[in-house]
């Protein structure tokens, strides 16, 4: 590239120094030294929902009897929300208990005879195999006992599920069942109710391009736009880089949790959400146009009287001086690829130079016109006059 670059520029010139009864003038284009930002970003789309939702199902089957909330209801934690029809919970649980009442009673009978036998094996009046089979009776019956106690559990505990109460306060966002459907828990939980925590404390989730995710780190300021309200835009932070990835189409993406203060409640779950993340952010900082750092001056393409001070460094500007030149070794910091940060090497306010342009005057008669070596010539008539 360097080589083309400095052919390009040979043949400038050699345009400039081409026979032409006018003089070239040499035009500079100039910038400030100025304070600015430099700004980076990305864009995405993503989904706006709450921070906290919980699902609200049921652990046992039934129908519904009751139902206490609706579509936005508020709700309190530990609120009854719903009522399944309790008369087969209340028959197991009834069941049980007189299983428990059973059992206790046989456990006394068995107690009580081996105690006798344990009496009469210890006198001797009774075998060892009689006294074994008495104690082993005992034994179970107090095993039923327990057996018949944690049925009893658990038919209350189940009985209690037929209650349905909001784990935590906040919002109904969706309603799954209506009175007098039948709900069944065989094989998984019947979602009932969806409740939202706070909807003042929203969330966006967008995907970020695998090609843009190296530069998304937390912490950094993001604005987003909804349809729903095109002319406002809301502001966030990115809270959370996910590294689960997602693979649709071929396009690799990453989920990014940004957070949405939503005081005025504008924001609803399920918006989607243009996303643009700040991933470059420095205000206040010594800033010149990028094209700056690429000039060089060409002592074929200047003035007569002019002069090239250069100097030695990796990065440089150029001021004009009078009738000099002068490079001024600088260091460089952020960039993003318009405008770079000057962290040293040269003062707020100068004056620098960018680029330069040539205005070139006619050729008088009689004199050939200089022509560009990398253009095709014009087709015509080349037979000479006689």
């Amino acid at each position: 590239m360097k080589k083309i670059v400095s052919f390009t520029l040979l043949a400038i010139a050699m345009l400039v120094t081409s026979s032409c009864s006018k003089e070239v003038k040499t035009t500079f284009e100039t910038a400030k030294v100025e304070k600015g930002s430099i700004k980076n970003s990305i864009t995405a789309t993503g989904t706006i929902e709450p921070v906290t939702s919980v699902t609200v199902g049921t652990q046992v089957s039934g129908i519904v009897s009751h139902l206490y909330v609706d579509y936005n209801s508020l709700v309190k934690k530990g609120q009854v929300i719903a009522e399944l029809d309790k008369t087969n919970l209340t028959s197991e649980l009834n069941t049980a208990r007189a299983n428990l009442t059973s059992a206790q009673s046989t456990l006394n009978y068995e107690q009580n005879n081996y105690n006798r036998y344990k009496t009469l094996f210890d006198k001797g009046l009774v075998s060892a195999d009689e006294y074994e089979t008495a104690k082993l009776s005992y034994l179970k019956a107090k095993e039923q006992v327990n057996t018949a106690r944690e049925s009893v559990q658990k038919a209350q505990t189940n009985l209690g599920y037929a209650t349905i109460t909001s784990p935590i306060d906040g919002i109904v966002l969706s309603k799954s069942v209506e009175e007098g459907q039948t709900v069944a828990a065989s094989f998984n939980t019947p979602e009932l109710f969806t409740i939202a925590q706070d909807l003042t404390d929203m969330r966006v989730i967008a995907d970020i391009d695998e090609a843009d995710i190296g530069g998304v780190k937390e912490g950094q300021r993001v604005t987003f736009t909804v349809d729903a309200f095109p002319d406002d835009q809301f502001e966030g932070n990115v809270t959370q880089v996910r590294q689960q990835a997602t693979t649709e189409s071929n396009v690799v993406t990453y989920e990014v949790v940004i957070s949405a203060p939503n005081k005025d409640l504008k924001l609803k779950p399920g918006l989607t959400a243009n996303v643009t993340i700040f991933t470059l952010e420095k205000n206040d900082v010594l800033t010149v146009p990028s094209k700056a750092l690429r000039f060089i001056p060409i002592e074929a393409l200047i003035g007569k009287d002019q002069k090239i001070e250069d100097v030695e460094a990796p990065h440089k500007l150029w001021t004009l001086e009078g009738n000099v030149i002068k490079a001024h070794a600088v260091e460089i910091g952020t960039t993003n690829g318009i405008q770079t940060e000057i962290v040293s090497g040269i003062a707020a306010g100068t004056e620098i130079l960018t680029d330069l342009s040539m205005d070139g005057g006619e050729p008088q008669e009689g004199e050939q016109q200089a022509s560009n070596p990398f253009m095709p010539k014009p087709k015509g008539n080349n037979n000479k006059k006689k």
